[in-house]
């Protein structure tokens, strides 16, 4: 049954007469018109930032950014720009000072720092003269006032690690992030980079002239550059640090939907600012050029970015030869290990790099706690085509085909997990490398699942992460295949005697790489702010639902000032996917939680009351919305969501699960007088089932119980 969605004007509120017509229908006021198109304006603002049209090879040039104009006003050019000088990172995280930074007046230090504050930029005492110098880098940033940016000038080798927020544009040169190499006339890429994962780091590969083009002219053309995007002269000293070799860089301040919903909560404002580590290290370096786009550059130890061992860069090397090469089918490459072993850093790493030699990679989603491009509780197929340069809830997008499996793991009903998984692999088209994200759950049937993942996937390459002095689970190498059993699948009987060789299929192998994590911490769970598995849910559920709020800068609208859709009862189904309920308290336990919107296969027809499923639905799902109240009296309910209403049209199914909105949506609605919505303080948790239900886990079971006889 298609659905059709309706623009319901103030006049028809009370009628109830059309609703087997109109399923889907969102009560507008004129005033409000400007949210109907939310979720589109959120998308379209994305993909001014990140959206390119793919190439059919990467190095394909295109000036995403404008130089100035060479008549620019004569105010503009008035204005003076200031450089600033800072010291040398090794890639170790150590510093090497330079004398030349001790040339920069005071003076100028100290007007620079004013006319930052007066662009609106905030800033804590600033240290004296020498103490800056001291903690500099020796990158030579110049900051351009009119246009509120600035140009980076690297030599090849050095690395700059740092945390914050900007959109990164290659002007001279290469550049590499997080393994994704960005060449001069790409489009600009957005970087994040919060304290809940390990900094980011931009490492200078220097340039790769043309044949038949020397040095002196490559430096010319730098210079040529570089000036093109000030609108006053840039200083000698920036200037001289030019040569054929750099890496020229634009950074610019990084404003979007999710940025500004994120650091609109208190709990979140320092999102993208340093963690408890860092800040009691210091290991911040001033620098009012960085700080003024968004940036804040580390040293020391905390300077070290991503810690590659050399089993970690040996996998990575063989399995882009292993795409490189020949081949009779695609690459299909699982990663596994732990919890807190690396696996989804080593993903994102594996996915830039092999975009480096191809248009698009295939990613498929098992984890259910930390997915990488969906909300928490679902499985997707995903292709990807543009580079992952910070954590999950920075790049969250619609993928091709999600199942919402409703919980944060499968240990409740594995079987239609796997069945939820076999449906998304139908959809693999085959023609690029797969990447197979998987649970840190390796023990007991999660290491059942896993077995049942190689084998039905027929993996290529199995990428097995471990720490410490002794693997954490099995090895998954190809002898071990030979005899383990999985939740669903076992060992392919041996041929006998009698039976003709050729007759017998063929065992598939894959190739076995193991990696050793040797960053800090690898194997425990965060203990920092953010970095705790609830939390980074929580981030990419307020992720998910930043997508309502308007694309142009503004005040930040909460959950319960959006105009809902009103749905008819009779033209949705209801279901649960996590435990059994009553069908006459289900609607109790909807109300002001997140569901999925699925598409049935079957029309669903109903009779006036709502329709409650008896069995959960493996089927197609295009986002989640809020259930923010049900009406009983005309037979409706009130959604909340950022899919649009093109694709609403389709969904006749509201799956209910385990994943729950971040309190903080709920506990912080500003611009509310009186009672929050759905928060009350009248509560008693003494009353029969009120309280939390826990669950014990660490109780033996009636079978390994030792008896004393």
């Amino acid at each position: 049954m298609t659905m059709k969605v309706h623009k319901v004007s103030p006049q028809s509120q009370n009628s109830t007469k059309r609703h087997g017509k109109n399923k889907w229908r969102k009560r507008i006021h004129r005033r409000d018109t400007s949210l109907l198109n939310t979720s589109r304006g959120t998308a379209k603002l994305a993909q001014q930032i990140t959206k390119r049209e793919k190439p059919a090879l990467k190095q394909l040039k295109k000036l995403y950014t404008k130089p100035i104009p060479e008549d620019s006003c004569p105010e503009e050019r008035r204005e003076k720009a200031t450089s600033v000088t800072f010291a040398h990172v090794h890639t170790n995280g150590g510093t090497e000072l330079d004398d030349s930074s001790s040339s920069v007046d005071s003076q100028e230090w100290s007007e620079y720092a004013n006319s930052v504050l007066k662009n609106g930029m905030e800033s804590s005492t600033s240290p004296k003269t020498d103490q800056m110098e001291e903690d500099g880098l020796q990158f030579h940033a110049h900051f351009d006032h009119t246009h509120n940016r600035a140009v980076l000038v690297m030599k090849q080798g050095q690395v700059l690690c740092f945390r914050g927020k900007c959109l990164l544009t290659c002007l001279y040169g290469h550049v590499e992030v997080l393994g994704f190499t960005i060449e001069e006339g790409q489009q600009p890429y957005p970087l994040f980079s919060p304290p809940s994962h390990c900094p980011l780091t931009i490492t200078a590969l220097g340039n790769n002239p043309p044949s038949g083009k020397n040095k002196k002219e490559g430096l010319l053309e730098a210079k040529a550059i570089v000036r093109k995007y000030f609108s006053s002269e840039p200083s000698k000293k920036l200037m001289s640090e030019v040569d054929s070799d750099s890496c020229v860089v634009l950074l610019e301040p990084l404003d979007t939907p999710l940025t500004r919903f994120l650091t609109s909560f208190s709990e979140l404002s320092e999102i993208f600012g340093l963690n408890s580590k860092e800040l009691k290290s210091q290991a911040a370096v001033y620098s009012p050029v960085l700080s003024a786009v968004g940036v804040t550059a580390l040293r020391g130890p905390c300077a070290q970015g991503l810690v590659l061992s050399r089993s970690y860069r040996e996998a990575i090397s063989s399995l882009l030869s292993a795409w490189a090469g020949e081949f009779v089918r695609c690459p299909i490459i699982l990663a596994c290990g732990g919890k807190s072993s690396g696996k989804s850093t080593f993903n994102r790493h594996l996915i830039n790099s092999l975009l480096n030699h191809t248009a698009s990679v295939e990613y498929l989603e098992c984890d259910l706690g930390q997915t990488e491009f969906t909300p928490p509780g679902c499985l997707s197929l995903n292709t990807v085509t543009e580079p992952l340069l910070g954590p999950p809830f920075t790049h969250l997008r619609d993928p091709e085909h999600m199942v919402y499996y409703g919980q944060a793991d499968c240990q409740a009903d594995i079987d239609r997990y796997l069945e939820s998984l076999k449906s998304l692999w139908r959809h693999v088209s085959g023609e690029s490398p797969v990447i197979i994200n998987t649970m840190g759950w390796i023990r007991g049937h999660g290491f059942q699942i896993l077995v049942d993942l190689i084998r039905l996937f027929s993996v290529t390459h199995v990428v097995q992460l471990s720490f410490g002095n002794a693997p954490q689970c099995q090895l998954l190498t190809p002898d071990f295949f030979r005899t383990a059993h999985g939740w669903q699948t076992h060992p392919p009987t041996p041929p006998t005697l009698t039976e003709e060789p050729a007759s017998h299929p063929s065992i598939r192998s894959h190739v076995f790489l193991s990696v050793q994590s040797e960053f800090e911490g690898a194997g425990t769970s965060g203990e920092m702010q953010h970095q705790r598995s609830n939390e980074l849910r929580d981030l990419a559920l307020l992720s998910y639902f930043s997508k309502l709020q308007s694309p142009e800068p503004g005040p930040i609208r909460p959950l319960h000032c959006f105009i809902p859709y009103q749905v008819p009862h009779s033209a949705v189904a209801i279901g649960l996917t996590h435990c059994e309920v009553a069908p006459n308290n289900i609607l109790y336990a909807a109300n002001a939680s997140i569901v999925g919107l699925c598409c049935l296969s079957e029309k669903v027809m109903g009779r006036g009351g709502p329709v409650v499923l008896s069995q959960t639905p493996i089927c197609q799902c295009v986002g989640l919305g809020v259930l923010r109240g049900v009406d009983m009296a005309r037979g409706l309910y009130f959604l909340v969501t950022p899919v649009s209403p093109s694709v609403l049209r389709h969904v006749n199914c509201l799956l209910l699960g385990e994943i729950t909105l971040p309190k903080i949506l709920l506990t912080k609605q500003h611009g509310v007088e009186g009672d929050l919505p759905y928060v009350t303080t009248d509560y008693s948790f003494e009353v029969q089932g009120a309280g939390k239900l826990h669950i014990y886990k660490g109780l033996a079971r009636p079978g390994f119980i030792k008896s004393n006889n």
